[in-house]
């Protein structure tokens, strides 16, 4: 039931086999299959374009949050050195 080989309609019917019509038809079938491998082949390549955009995004996020990590380690050190400099301040009087 679930052969390939053309129907008996498809062999004796108005455009059936043999005839220039069902030739053309199964040129766009063949063809179809072609235009899917384009396809594949394009989204592919815009697949490769994300993953490098996705690859430079991810490394500048990396230089911002190790820029920011380095800004806070020496905000907080600053800090401590400020309140270690005030205690020593009121107890040194």
């Amino acid at each position: 039931m679930g052969s390939k080989a053309p129907s008996w309609s498809d062999q004796w019917g108005s455009g059936g086999f043999g005839s220039d019509h069902y030739e053309e038809e199964e040129k766009k079938k063949k063809s179809g299959s072609n235009k899917m491998a384009d396809a594949k082949a394009v989204a592919s390549a815009g697949m490769d374009k994300a993953k490098t955009a996705a690859i430079v995004s991810a490394d500048k996020a990396k230089t911002v949050a190790v820029f920011g990590a380095q800004k806070v380690k020496s905000g907080t050190s600053a800090g401590f050195k400020w309140v270690k400099s005030q205690y020593q301040k009121r107890t040194s009087k």
